[in-house]
Protein backbone atom coordinates (compact mmCIF):
# COMPACT_ATOMS: atom_id res chain seq x y z
CA UNK A 1 0.00 0.00 0.00
CA UNK A 2 1.32 3.43 -0.91
CA UNK A 3 2.43 5.15 2.27
CA UNK A 4 3.71 8.39 0.78
CA UNK A 5 2.28 11.48 2.41
CA UNK A 6 0.01 13.67 0.29
CA UNK A 7 1.60 16.74 1.88
CA UNK A 8 5.36 16.75 1.06
CA UNK A 9 5.83 19.98 3.01
CA UNK A 10 4.61 18.50 6.28
CA UNK A 11 8.11 18.20 7.75
CA UNK A 12 8.70 21.94 7.27
CA UNK A 13 5.69 23.06 9.29
CA UNK A 14 6.27 25.29 12.35
CA UNK A 15 6.50 23.89 15.89
CA UNK A 16 3.58 23.55 18.27
CA UNK A 17 1.64 26.80 18.59
CA UNK A 18 2.05 28.77 21.79
CA UNK A 19 -1.76 28.99 22.01
CA UNK A 20 -2.17 25.20 22.22
CA UNK A 21 -3.87 24.34 25.50
CA UNK A 22 -5.56 20.97 24.96
CA UNK A 23 -3.74 17.82 23.85
CA UNK A 24 -5.71 14.68 22.98
CA UNK A 25 -4.30 11.22 22.40
CA UNK A 26 -5.87 9.42 19.43
CA UNK A 27 -5.07 5.88 18.26
CA UNK A 28 -5.59 4.51 14.75
CA UNK A 29 -6.11 0.73 14.68
CA UNK A 30 -7.08 -1.83 12.08
CA UNK A 31 -5.95 -4.91 10.25
CA UNK A 32 -2.58 -5.57 8.66
CA UNK A 33 -1.85 -3.30 5.68
CA UNK A 34 -5.09 -1.32 5.99
CA UNK A 35 -3.41 2.11 5.79
CA UNK A 36 -2.74 3.20 9.38
CA UNK A 37 0.84 4.33 8.70
CA UNK A 38 -0.34 6.02 5.52
CA UNK A 39 -2.98 8.01 7.41
CA UNK A 40 -0.60 9.17 10.15
CA UNK A 41 1.95 10.24 7.55
CA UNK A 42 -0.62 12.00 5.41
CA UNK A 43 -2.14 14.11 8.18
CA UNK A 44 0.78 14.78 10.53
CA UNK A 45 2.10 18.36 10.61
CA UNK A 46 5.47 17.14 11.88
CA UNK A 47 7.77 14.53 10.46
CA UNK A 48 6.09 11.40 11.82
CA UNK A 49 7.93 8.85 13.91
CA UNK A 50 7.66 5.54 12.09
CA UNK A 51 8.72 2.03 13.11
CA UNK A 52 8.04 0.59 9.68
CA UNK A 53 10.57 -2.00 8.53
CA UNK A 54 11.07 -4.09 5.42
CA UNK A 55 9.27 -7.42 5.63
CA UNK A 56 11.59 -10.46 5.66
CA UNK A 57 11.32 -14.20 5.31
CA UNK A 58 10.96 -14.41 9.11
CA UNK A 59 7.38 -13.21 8.75
CA UNK A 60 6.38 -15.83 6.19
CA UNK A 61 3.70 -18.06 7.66
CA UNK A 62 3.37 -15.71 10.66
CA UNK A 63 1.88 -12.53 9.20
CA UNK A 64 -1.24 -12.96 7.08
CA UNK A 65 -0.54 -10.84 3.99
CA UNK A 66 -3.61 -11.99 2.06
CA UNK A 67 -5.35 -9.00 0.52
CA UNK A 68 -2.38 -6.68 1.15
CA UNK A 69 -0.81 -7.28 -2.23
CA UNK A 70 2.45 -5.46 -2.95
CA UNK A 71 3.10 -4.53 0.69
CA UNK A 72 6.82 -4.81 1.43
CA UNK A 73 7.07 -3.03 4.80
CA UNK A 74 5.31 -3.40 8.14
CA UNK A 75 4.96 -1.47 11.41
CA UNK A 76 6.70 -3.28 14.27
CA UNK A 77 5.82 -0.95 17.17
CA UNK A 78 3.72 2.15 16.42
CA UNK A 79 3.62 5.30 14.32
CA UNK A 80 3.38 8.75 15.88
CA UNK A 81 2.29 12.09 14.45
CA UNK A 82 0.67 15.37 15.45
CA UNK A 83 -2.00 17.65 14.01
CA UNK A 84 -3.38 20.96 15.31
CA UNK A 85 -7.10 21.15 14.62
CA UNK A 86 -7.35 24.77 15.71
CA UNK A 87 -5.45 27.35 17.77
CA UNK A 88 -5.93 25.37 20.99
CA UNK A 89 -6.71 21.71 20.21
CA UNK A 90 -3.86 19.37 19.28
CA UNK A 91 -4.24 15.69 18.45
CA UNK A 92 -1.37 13.28 19.10
CA UNK A 93 -1.77 10.32 16.76
CA UNK A 94 -0.59 6.78 17.35
CA UNK A 95 -0.85 4.18 14.59
CA UNK A 96 -1.01 0.67 16.04
CA UNK A 97 0.58 -2.36 14.33
CA UNK A 98 -1.95 -4.61 12.64
CA UNK A 99 -0.33 -8.04 12.84
CA UNK A 100 -1.73 -10.47 15.39
CA UNK A 101 1.69 -10.94 17.01
CA UNK A 102 1.70 -7.26 18.00
CA UNK A 103 -1.86 -7.06 19.31
CA UNK A 104 -0.54 -7.17 22.89
CA UNK A 105 0.68 -3.60 22.33
CA UNK A 106 -2.84 -2.34 21.70
CA UNK A 107 -3.96 -2.34 25.33
CA UNK A 108 -0.91 -0.27 26.24
CA UNK A 109 -1.58 2.20 23.44
CA UNK A 110 -5.20 2.50 24.57
CA UNK A 111 -4.05 3.78 27.98
CA UNK A 112 -4.89 7.49 28.20
CA UNK A 113 -6.58 7.46 24.81
CA UNK A 114 -9.65 9.67 24.43
CA UNK A 115 -10.86 8.09 21.19
CA UNK A 116 -9.94 5.66 18.43
CA UNK A 117 -10.26 5.45 14.66
CA UNK A 118 -10.84 1.92 13.35
CA UNK A 119 -9.55 1.95 9.79
CA UNK A 120 -11.21 -0.68 7.60
CA UNK A 121 -10.18 -2.15 4.26
CA UNK A 122 -13.36 -2.43 2.21
CA UNK A 123 -12.24 -5.82 0.91
CA UNK A 124 -11.10 -7.25 4.28
CA UNK A 125 -13.79 -6.18 6.73
CA UNK A 126 -13.25 -9.25 8.92
CA UNK A 127 -9.78 -7.94 9.85
CA UNK A 128 -11.49 -5.22 11.89
CA UNK A 129 -13.57 -7.47 14.14
CA UNK A 130 -10.83 -7.82 16.76
CA UNK A 131 -10.31 -4.05 16.98
CA UNK A 132 -14.03 -3.40 17.49
CA UNK A 133 -14.22 -6.16 20.10
CA UNK A 134 -11.28 -4.79 22.12
CA UNK A 135 -12.62 -1.23 22.04
CA UNK A 136 -16.06 -2.31 23.17
CA UNK A 137 -14.41 -4.36 25.92
CA UNK A 138 -12.46 -1.32 27.16
CA UNK A 139 -15.40 1.05 26.68
CA UNK A 140 -13.33 3.43 24.55
CA UNK A 141 -15.25 5.67 22.12
CA UNK A 142 -14.44 5.04 18.46
CA UNK A 143 -15.53 5.66 14.91
CA UNK A 144 -15.06 3.46 11.84
CA UNK A 145 -13.45 4.83 8.67
CA UNK A 146 -13.54 2.81 5.46
CA UNK A 147 -10.30 3.35 3.57
CA UNK A 148 -11.39 3.43 -0.05
CA UNK A 149 -8.83 3.22 -2.85
CA UNK A 150 -11.14 1.76 -5.47
CA UNK A 151 -14.90 1.27 -6.01
CA UNK A 152 -16.60 -1.20 -3.66
CA UNK A 153 -19.96 -2.91 -3.89
CA UNK A 154 -21.26 -2.51 -0.35
CA UNK A 155 -22.53 0.68 1.30
CA UNK A 156 -21.47 2.19 4.61
CA UNK A 157 -24.69 0.92 6.18
CA UNK A 158 -23.85 -2.58 4.99
CA UNK A 159 -20.42 -2.15 6.57
CA UNK A 160 -22.11 -1.13 9.83
CA UNK A 161 -24.21 -4.28 9.68
CA UNK A 162 -21.19 -6.47 8.92
CA UNK A 163 -19.38 -5.12 11.98
CA UNK A 164 -22.57 -5.24 14.09
CA UNK A 165 -22.21 -1.60 15.09
CA UNK A 166 -24.93 0.39 16.86
CA UNK A 167 -26.27 3.53 15.20
CA UNK A 168 -24.39 5.61 17.77
CA UNK A 169 -21.00 4.70 16.22
CA UNK A 170 -20.19 6.94 13.23
CA UNK A 171 -19.12 5.17 10.03
CA UNK A 172 -17.36 7.37 7.46
CA UNK A 173 -15.37 7.00 4.28
CA UNK A 174 -11.89 8.27 3.50
CA UNK A 175 -8.75 8.03 1.42
CA UNK A 176 -5.92 7.55 3.90
CA UNK A 177 -3.41 8.90 1.36
CA UNK A 178 -5.09 12.30 1.29
CA UNK A 179 -4.37 14.83 4.05
CA UNK A 180 -7.74 16.58 3.94
CA UNK A 181 -9.67 13.31 3.83
CA UNK A 182 -7.74 11.95 6.81
CA UNK A 183 -8.25 15.23 8.68
CA UNK A 184 -12.01 14.95 8.16
CA UNK A 185 -11.90 11.50 9.79
CA UNK A 186 -10.22 12.99 12.86
CA UNK A 187 -12.74 15.82 12.97
CA UNK A 188 -15.54 13.24 12.85
CA UNK A 189 -13.98 11.51 15.85
CA UNK A 190 -13.65 14.79 17.76
CA UNK A 191 -17.30 15.63 16.99
CA UNK A 192 -18.31 12.18 18.22
CA UNK A 193 -16.35 12.62 21.45
CA UNK A 194 -17.91 16.05 21.98
CA UNK A 195 -21.40 14.64 21.41
CA UNK A 196 -20.76 11.88 23.94
CA UNK A 197 -19.44 14.32 26.54
CA UNK A 198 -22.43 16.63 26.02
CA UNK A 199 -25.06 13.88 26.22
CA UNK A 200 -26.97 13.68 29.52
CA UNK A 201 -25.97 10.78 31.74
CA UNK A 202 -28.38 8.03 32.65
CA UNK A 203 -28.62 9.49 36.17
CA UNK A 204 -29.49 12.95 34.84
CA UNK A 205 -32.09 11.47 32.51
CA UNK A 206 -33.69 9.50 35.34
CA UNK A 207 -33.94 12.59 37.52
Amino acid sequence: MDSATSDPGAAARPPLRSTASDGVKIVVVGGFGVGKTTMVRAVSEIRPLSTEEVMTQAGVGVDDTAGAGGKTTTTIAFDFGRISLDEELVLYLFGAPGQKRFWFLWDQLFSGTLGVVVLVDAHRVEDSWYAVDRLEHHGIPFIVARNRFEPVAHTLEELREALDLPDSVPVVECDARDRESSKQVLLSLVDHLYALSSAPSARETAS
